[in-house]
């Protein structure tokens, strides 16, 4: 079946799974509600990675739980639209389930797209600071073969446990949600204007991982996006043939 639609979607920072469980449901329901309304006019999903809070494929096993929203992913795949997936700073173990299951694309680098006459350049927005040395340090780690190999030996009781413990521990004491620094401060702007010099064709640069939506113009008809999430803003991105556009799914959407 071919999609019947001509819009693109984006969304990022979902986080399900996310510790409070009963919270973390209720928020698979409204991307799922939101999911729905779009799949009419979708001609690809791109989801710029933080899908899940935790996630980790074992040969033979995958994480409970999430079937709503992957049963929605696989019905999508099965109409005609295109699956992206990122790889985010909390689910950076995708493998191969999502690929052989519902034909998604993994993507763990930034990618560039064209959006009509657009030049987009697109990513989950990490690790974009040369200087930060020790979180850039524990992204190697989390990207090295060996370790996940290591990873996959320890029960998956033991392990999810683990990580669910960290990101709650990390969330508390440094906050999830933190204000727009400005132009000059935010690292994905510095680094979009630093990749405009290499690529000068780029028009749009879009990333997630900040948790909050905005727009900033870097140069003239040049712009950095940021998604937002769905903790918070509820917000996504959409091209509709003609402009990119960030729209927020319900004004009162709960938390």
């Amino acid at each position: 079946m071919k999609a019947g639609g001509d819009h693109i979607y984006f969304a990022s920072d979902l986080h399900l799974g996310m510790h409070p469980a009963a919270d973390s449901r209720e928020r698979e329901k409204l991307v799922v509600s939101w999911l729905n309304a779009i799949a009419p006019s979708a001609k690809e999903l791109w989801l710029l990675g933080d899908v899940f809070d935790y996630w980790f494929e074992y040969r033979k096993v995958v994480p409970r739980g999430f079937v709503r929203f992957i049963g929605k992913l696989a019905e999508l795949s099965d109409r005609g639209i295109g699956i992206h997936i990122f790889t985010g700073n909390h689910d950076v173990w995708f493998f191969d389930y999502f690929p052989e299951e519902i034909q998604a694309e993994i993507h763990r680098e930034p990618v560039v797209i064209s959006l009509g006459t657009k030049k987009a350049f697109l990513a989950h927005g990490d690790g974009l600071n040369p200087g930060d040395r020790g979180y850039l340090f524990l992204k190697s780690m989390f990207n090295s073969k060996f370790l996940q190999w290591c990873w996959a030996r320890i029960h998956p009781n033991g392990s999810a446990a683990f990580a669910q413990w960290w990101s709650r521990k990390s969330r508390y004491s440094k906050g999830f949600v933190h204000p727009y620094k400005g132009d000059d401060y935010e690292e994905q702007v510095i680094f979009a204007k630093e990749k405009l010099k290499e690529d000068p064709e780029i028009d749009l640069f879009i990333f997630g991982h900040r948790h909050i939506p905005y727009e900033a113009i870097i140069a003239s008809g040049k712009k950095v996006i940021c998604l937002g999430d769905w903790i918070e803003s509820f917000t996504y991105g959409v091209y509709d043939g003609r402009e990119f556009q960030i729209e927020k799914f319900l004004e009162t959407a709960p938390k």
